[in-house]
């Protein structure tokens, strides 16, 4: 009944990378315990390591010698790593195996602990490249065998979600919803990649290579092999660990770089996927019906809660690097399109619109269209075009008598070129590359991402507190350079709204609110950054409801914030649009990742309620990592089951960290996501879908109040034994986690807080990752599932209720992460047994009651390949791990005794570092 059930609900089918290790493509039904990977996939991971040894040879033969010791003695020890803690036995010989890993990597010098992780850890660069290979031509595959006119596409989940929705709610109906989509995918900074930039060029490189392998022979294959033995010899020679901290204007080059090589092209192409079989034997050339429902946001340089480095100035530079660039790209895409528009007046007439426009254009500046006319004397549409792009280039200049003022201008503009020739009947053209640029258009607009501005509701209440204390210029003394920093940044946000429109920057996020009066605060600050009112930015300020008594009290707050003036106003000037953002991060570090997300969707569903009473146009935007302990896991499941009423055909998250890269690196991936969502947003609002939310959701109310309750109480009695956050800094990297340069943000808020309350979740979340525990994904779930006791409603809710389903899911896959053998060796690294043996017994009982639920005898046991796949992982991981610990082990050794110099200390430090990014590439989803 259990498999049945899982096939029903897709688990097989294609999932994202950054929510899983790699596509899994079987049935959904358990097989043989054991099954190999798909051949292709082999292959290439064969090849992978068949190189780095070559290459590890090359460099040292006493090296190799050492990995393939160490290889051996983990590939063999990791034969205890699926089987429950009772069955295994200290004499196996997985156990001596484990053993004699440990005592080889003891005997290494510091400069071999050094090589052998960047071995280990280029080698998972390799696999991970390989993985993502199979998925796309997985994808490929599939969607060669889908007939060119199917009635729908089963690789494209849109059209899949689409047609559902047209039977349950007919066509006018879904047509109606679809014209409401909207995915917002928002880029941050959050450090939780570990790759350099110099690394992830290389990446790019070995991926592009092993793609194009498979089809060579001869000569061409032999050049290709030579290529890939030069890149996986720099990337193994090169070190995984920067040489710096970005700083935040180097981090908006990570969101130039994913649009450049995957958004500007492959979003226009979803939107054309979806038109493509909607309009059928019409499509390129008739009307688009897909609307351009992406609108990409980012806090990379914005986002200044807890982050010294992002000051008005940067935000300033950050804005006007993205207007640039996205006028140059713009600019070529434009000349690209127009050097196409060859008809000649004879055959395509000029519309009286585009002879207007034209002369509009004349009269702007005859030194513009004389140069077009020349080019295409003949050639109206081109013409325009030509100018149309100088226009753009004009517009980057700052040229005031040519610029376009806004991306609405430049957009009506095509348009008058689109409709001339329609009305001329070159539909094709019309509706061909024309249609694609002005889906750009209406995507990225000139600002390519809209820049979200977020600070922590302290930080706005100590500079008023400092302003009226002061003057708002000082007359009674010295204002703090944060309370002019912060009166800075509204007048930044206010110039970047001048300068590249509206869209570009508006919205105004508070972490930790408390209360409407944090709303209020924001509002009055942006008053007083200003001299007179009409300069100040149109905002809208969104609420962030983070930990467990903000989410409970979410609604009260809401309650008055719709008093305050300022935001009675925007929803009349938006019809009734208001933002609410989630935090999963903070709930699940303070409350239990059980609690937490039992708690986010309550709320969801009372704010969705409160929203409906007063006709508010909601849209909640969701604080997401990419790890289970941040709300990590299948995007387009989570919104499946989301409450009713708490999506209404819109998706928002953040983007983050390792993420960014996975679901959005490889351009077919990220059309795969970005279809999955959308089609998740858009199914959301089917009846079939609302019905089982509800129903299910207060079915199974009462057992979810007892794992609530017993997982909260679980919880926070380990976070409340005396010491804890001294232990958890003992027993894993997150000293070192902190000293990795992967962000421009500190690890710590630095608003003056105690303990852990000052630890932010990703480096929490992290760190636990890293000792191979995951403490952070299920802690407390099997002390409230042996209290609830149930196994055969747990089992029925896992059937039946889409929430509980994903959640447990997600923790099964969280679970197959951890290791207790290698966990037992960072445990040891403290002196509370008493803490020790909590977390331990809180592991084994909660993979107890998951794989009970489940059904499966090991983790991921029905997920064949993407189990197969962690299990062959396993071992390499294993390797960075006990190098990690080992080392750490051996440093606070030496540190007591005062027996390290300061070279040496940092000598240690390195090879951890080393081992962090090496652990982070082999598990993937780590913050």
């Amino acid at each position: 009944m259990l498999d049945k059930t899982k096939e029903s609900r897709g688990q097989e089918a294609p999932v994202t990378p950054a929510d899983s290790t790699l596509i899994s493509s079987g049935t959904g039904t358990k097989g043989p315990e054991e099954r190999t990977l798909p051949e292709s996939l082999q292959s290439d991971m064969d090849l992978c390591l068949k190189i780095l040894r070559d290459v590890i040879g090359e460099y040292d033969e006493d090296l190799l010698k050492q990995f393939d010791e160490l290889l051996d003695d983990v590939v063999v020890a990791s034969q205890d790593h699926w089987v429950s803690s009772d069955k295994i036995s200290s004499d196996s010989p997985a156990a001596k195996s484990l053993e004699a890993a440990v005592k080889l990597i003891d005997a290494s010098d510091l400069r071999h602990k050094e090589l052998l992780a960047r071995a280990f850890t280029t080698y998972f660069h390799l696999v991970n490249l390989s993985e993502e290979n199979y998925r796309v031509s997985s994808l490929k595959k599939r969607e060669s065998e889908v007939p060119k006119r199917a009635e729908t596409d089963p690789v494209n989940e849109l059209t899949t979600a689409f047609k559902q929705l047209t039977r349950e709610v007919g066509y006018d109906k879904a047509l109606e919803l679809l014209n409401k989509l909207e995915f917002h995918p928002v880029f941050t900074a959050h450090p939780t990649e570990a790759r350099r930039k110099a690394v992830e060029g290389k990446i790019r490189r070995i991926s592009e290579l092993l793609a194009v392998r498979r089809h060579l022979g001869g000569g061409d294959l032999n050049e290709v092999d030579r290529k890939l033995y030069n890149e996986i010899d720099a990337l193994f020679r090169t070190s995984p660990i920067a040489l710096k901290k970005p700083t935040p204007v180097e981090e908006a080059d990570t969101i130039i770089d994913i649009f450049d090589n995957t958004l500007f092209d492959t979003i226009p192409a979803v939107y054309r996927r979806f038109d493509d079989w909607l309009l059928g034997d019409k499509a390129g050339k008739a009307k688009p019906i897909c609307p351009a429902f992406v609108h990409p946001g980012s806090w990379i340089g914005s986002d200044r809660d807890g982050n010294p480095n992002v000051t008005a100035k940067v935000s300033r530079t950050v804005a006007r690097k993205f207007y640039n660039h996205m006028l140059e790209t713009l600019e070529e895409a434009t000349r690209t399109v127009g050097r196409n528009l060859t008809m000649e007046n004879e055959t395509t007439p000029a519309s009286p619109e585009l002879l207007n426009l034209w002369n509009h254009q004349k009269e702007m500046s005859e030194t513009l269209t004389n140069k077009a006319e020349f080019i295409s004397s003949k050639e109206p549409h081109r013409a325009v075009m030509i100018v149309i792009a100088d226009r753009l280039a004009a517009t980057r200049e700052r040229n005031a008598d040519l610029m376009y003022k806004t991306a609405e201008d430049f957009l009506a503009d095509l348009r008058v070129v689109q409709d001339s020739l329609a009305k001329a009947g070159a539909l094709r053209s019309a509706y061909g590359p024309l249609q694609n640029l002005i889906w750009q258009v209406e995507t990225f607009g000139f600002h390519m991402v809209q820049m979200e501005f977020r600070q922590h509701s302290v930080v706005h209440r100590r500079a008023l507190e400092d302003i009226r204390e002061h003057g708002l210029h000082g007359e009674r003394g010295e204002l703090q350079p944060m309370t002019r920093e912060v009166l800075d940044t509204f007048r930044a946000l206010g110039a970047i709204q001048k300068r590249n429109g509206k869209k570009a920057a508006g919205r105004y996020i508070i972490s930790f609110t408390k209360s409407a009066q944090n709303v209020r605060d924001v509002y009055e600050l942006n008053r007083l950054a200003f001299a007179h009112p009409e300069d100040a930015p149109t905002l809208d300020v969104i609420p962030l409801f983070e930990q467990l008594e903000d989410l409970e009290n979410s609604v009260d707050v809401l309650e008055e914030i719709i008093k305050i003036p300022e935001v009675q106003q925007r929803l009349k000037e938006t019809n009734g649009k208001m933002e609410v953002m989630l935090g999963y991060s903070d709930s699940s570090k303070d409350a239990g990742p059980t609690t937490s997300i039992l708690a986010l969707h309550e709320t969801e569903g009372r704010i969705a309620a409160w929203a409906k009473k007063h006709n508010i146009d909601l849209t909640l935007f969701h604080g997401r990592g990419g790890a289970v302990g941040r709300g990590g896991g299948p995007a387009n499941r989570a919104v499946l089951a989301q409450p009713v009423g708490s999506v209404n055909c819109r998706f928002k998250l953040t983007e983050q960290g390792e993420v960014i890269f996975a679901r959005y690196g490889n351009p077919v991936l990220g059309m795969r996501h970005i279809e999955s969502v959308a089609a998740a947003t858009l199914l959301q609002s089917a009846p079939s879908i609302d019905k089982i939310n509800t129903e299910m959701t207060e079915k199974y109310k009462p057992m979810a109040d007892v794992l609530n309750q017993a997982s909260h109480e679980r919880f926070l009695d380990l976070l409340h034994t005396p010491d804890f956050a001294a232990w958890f800094s003992t027993v894993t990297p997150l000293t070192e986690v902190g000293l990795l340069p992967i962000g421009s943000r500190p690890a710590k808020r630095g608003l003056g807080a105690k303990s852990l309350d000052d630890l932010r979740t990703i480096p929490w979340v992290f760190s636990w990752s890293e000792a191979r525990i995951n403490l952070a994904a299920w802690y407390g779930l099997g002390t409230a599932c042996e209290k609830f006791g149930d196994l055969q409603t747990l089992r029925k809710a896992y059937e039946e209720w889409p929430l509980f389903s994903t959640f447990i899911d997600n923790i099964e896959m969280s679970l197959s992460k951890t290791d207790e053998r290698i966990a037992r060796m960072y445990l040891a690294l403290g002196d509370r047994d008493d803490l020790r043996d909590k977390v331990l017994e809180e592991m084994e009982l909660t993979r107890k009651w998951v794989l009970d639920i489940v059904g499966d005898d090991y983790p991921l046991q029905h997920r064949h390949v993407l189990g197969q796949a962690i299990r062959v992982r396993s071992p390499y991981v294993d390797a960075l791990s006990i190098t990690q610990v080992r080392s750490l082990r051996q440093l606070r050794e030496l540190n007591d005794k005062k027996e390290l110099s300061e070279s040496q200390t940092a000598e240690f430090i390195y090879v951890i570092l080393c081992t962090v990014s090496g652990v982070a590439a082999g598990l993937q989803n780590t913050g």
